[in-house]
């Protein structure tokens, strides 16, 4: 007798076909473009281009801020979504709304915001100034925009893990003697533990490729507050695309690796999830 084999989701090969071809035409081309653009460089010009103390600077500074602003948002956003998912108070939809504010407004808005507001006659700078305390301008500047940037991935990502989480086991351990610290590190903590992991991605992604709101909040001085798109865009206004485009590669090759083992860690962490 013939065994009929169903599928989960009908027209596979129809569905798998558009999703290659929109993915090559916004992601694979145009990184092609960039990598091709790149090989009109003699590799002694493509170093030099590349892997200048200027660009170092500038690949550091990026990572740097981008993964401190990430780890930031790690406890931020899992205090967010605890209180979000935990608890019952006043405007507490209107709240839950705001976290999204970030992902709907445009970056250079959020700079230009954040630098008005810091900087030595602003309506904080004026009381943070005195105490020494620099923003506007500076790194940290950099490390609050990516934060406010990259808040909300890691809200959306923990909130419907934890909504979702059963109270029974909470209940058996409280049941048992468990102390709240001891039944959130290992009751609750590894069921939250790759959906953190996710919104760190997203969040590190974002700041990594951020522009529109670091170019306001910081100087753009190079080898202090230089990030590597502004060093990009410097070098497009040049006319240099080809020397843009090596140090467009060198971060490509950079946020892969850095992705990857992420995503690795995010493989480990499941097993401790169940």
């Amino acid at each position: 007798m013939r065994t009929i084999t169903r599928r989960v989701l009908p027209g596979f090969g129809l569905t798998l076909g558009l999703s290659v071809t929109y993915l090559s035409l916004l992601v694979l081309i145009p990184l092609t473009a960039c990598v091709v653009k790149s090989l009109d460089l003699t590799l002694e010009e493509f170093m030099r281009a590349a892997w200048s103390p200027r660009a170092r600077a500038a690949y550091w500074l990026t990572f740097e801020c981008a993964l401190i602003a990430a780890l930031i948002n790690i406890v931020l956003g899992l205090v967010v979504s605890w209180t979000l998912v935990r608890y019952k108070f006043p405007f507490k939809t209107l709240i839950d709304a705001l976290v999204d504010v970030p992902l709907a407004l445009p970056t250079a808005v959020t700079g230009l915001v954040y630098a008005s507001l810091y900087v030595k006659g602003g309506w904080l700078g004026q009381f943070l100034t005195p105490l020494g305390i620099e923003v506007a301008y500076t790194k940290l500047g950099i490390v609050l925009v990516l934060i406010f940037t990259g808040f909300p991935f890691v809200v959306r990502s923990v909130q419907p893990v934890l909504a979702e989480l059963d109270s029974d086991e909470e209940e058996a351990a409280a049941v048992m003697g468990s102390s709240r610290w001891h039944t959130f590190r290992h009751v609750i903590f590894p069921h939250l533990l790759p959906p953190l992991l996710s919104g760190f991605t997203l969040a590190f992604a974002r700041g990594v490729g951020e522009y529109g709101s670091v170019v306001f909040i910081s100087s753009n001085m190079p080898f202090k507050t230089e990030i590597a798109a502004v060093l990009i865009v410097s070098r497009l206004e040049e006319f240099a695309y080809r020397e843009a485009a090596a140090v467009a590669v060198v971060m490509l090759g950079f946020s892969f690796v850095l992705l990857v083992l992420i995503s690795l860690a995010e493989r480990w962490s499941q097993p401790h999830a169940k």
